[in-house]
């Protein structure tokens, strides 16, 4: 089933323990789309840092001539989990950001959600 970017962000934010998610161009550093977030967390600021992470990855993985690709980044808080999936396409640059409180949230079961609605985006 293929979703739009909105959809998506709704299916984001149906994970167990989702507060905010976003569709991020690591190129440009602008944000295609978020949902969730509030005063603690200013989504559009989180990805823009979140494209720094993304884009020092992929150096290190060129400088080191790694023949692979990053499938996602976790990035574990204390009281949560920031989970970056990069799309799996050569087409685009983008990235899902998802954070997660990690009190509520199963990250096995959020990142096999976040991968089923990664495949299923068309943007």
């Amino acid at each position: 089933m293929m979703m739009n970017i909105d959809t998506a962000l709704k299916e984001a934010m149906s994970i167990t323990g989702a507060v905010g998610v976003a569709l991020v161009d690591y190129e440009s550093g602008m944000s295609l789309g978020t949902s969730g977030g509030g005063d603690w967390l200013d989504l559009e600021v989180a990805a823009a840092g979140n494209t720094e992470v993304v884009r020092s990855k992929l150096r290190v993985m060129s400088s080191l001539a790694l023949n692979d690709s990053i499938e996602d980044i976790l990035i574990t808080l204390h009281r949560q989990y920031h989970l970056i999936r990069l799309m799996n396409s050569s087409r685009n640059s983008l990235f899902l950001y998802l954070v997660l409180d990690r009190e509520r949230a199963n990250l096995a079961l959020a990142r096999h959600y976040l991968k089923r609605i990664e495949a299923d985006l068309q943007v």
